[in-house]
């Protein structure tokens, strides 16, 4: 597994350490993962923007995990990360004769939306940021190497430093509902997350099969009045006050008011961006969360005091 110390490779290692693994596993970062972070396993130190500190991470290994990116706005970074580092990964990968890979990827190769319930194959990327279009061109890697590609939607849970942080920026800075708070997008906890790849890393019959491309999200998209409320209800967010404006005016208050959230992002966190999800589901043979309702919104508790010591910073 690469990234191993991050926000989704960390949860996923906490996953893998319930199972009884008959073999040894790896996890590789850039940096040293904690004692016993490993479960089963043990510890290496790569950087996929250098790729010849990749020789030999594979070796051995019947699955590869690839779950490191780099999401900054780096563009020579991005490059090296998530493009020429994912590729030289991906030949490690099939020099040492690996079986199966499961690469995370994001939604956000779509690009600018609204986008309403597409599958995938349905919407051609689109993507407009310097991490999100080397991200998509390490998909094909991946591909080329007979991999599975999971596009996640929006993460959330203890360890996220981008999604409810952006929304508490966006809020100090438009404080009323936007634009009727109908915008849904596609969210998923970390630990349902790991779950699913877990399930593709471990599991048999179809989930053992799956290659291509699938969305890795909760099926049912979650508007946005009903994460600002159930964060309000935990006291992350602050009660939004009465006032509904249009996104005209959402738009003129964000870029009055100093702040580090973008009107893309903005857009991408209040506006209409979700995507089918349910054939991952299906394939791992797991349910994609609790019910009745979205799932993520029921495991929000979990992160409330991550949050709460966060509040409105600047990703680091």
């Amino acid at each position: 597994m690469t990234g191993a110390t991050g926000f989704v490779g960390s949860a996923v290692l906490r996953r893998l350490a319930e199972h009884d693994l008959p073999v040894v596993a790896r996890a590789v970062s850039r940096t040293a993962v904690a004692a016993g972070a490993a479960g089963h396993g043990y510890r290496a130190v790569a950087d996929l923007a250098d790729p010849l500190s990749l020789h030999g991470v594979c070796e051995g290994a019947d699955v590869l995990l690839s779950l490191a990116s780099y999401i900054g706005p780096d563009a020579r970074r991005c490059e090296a990360v998530n493009s020429v580092g994912t590729t030289a990964l991906m030949a490690e990968a099939r020099r040492a004769g690996v079986r199966r890979i499961v690469h995370l990827s994001t939604c956000a190769v779509y690009g600018p939306g609204p986008h309403r319930g597409p599958d995938v194959g349905e919407l051609a990327p689109a993507p407009v940021s310097p991490a999100s279009r080397s991200r998509l061109a390490g998909e094909a890697s991946v591909l080329d190497a007979g991999g599975l590609v999971l596009r996640a939607g929006l993460v959330l849970g203890r360890g996220d430093r981008w999604v409810v942080p952006a929304l508490a920026d966006a809020f100090r800075r438009v404080p009323a509902e936007w634009d009727g708070g109908a915008g849904a997008g596609s969210f998923v906890d970390v630990d349902d997350l790991a779950r699913l790849v877990a399930a593709f890393a471990l599991g048999d019959g179809a989930a053992a099969g799956a290659t291509g491309v699938l969305h890795a999200h909760h099926p049912q998209p979650v508007r946005n009045r009903d994460l600002m409320d159930a964060l309000a209800e935990h006291g992350v967010l602050p009660e939004r006050p009465a006032a509904d404006w249009p996104w005209s005016r959402c738009l003129e208050a964000l870029s009055q008011t100093p702040g580090w959230v973008s009107e893309r992002q903005f857009t991408l966190l209040a506006r209409d961006h979700w995507y089918r999800a349910d054939a991952a589901w299906r394939l791992a043979g797991i349910a994609p969360g609790p019910g009745p309702g979205p799932g993520p919104l029921a495991r929000l508790g979990r992160a409330v005091s991550w949050y709460r010591d966060r509040g409105a910073v600047t990703p680091g």
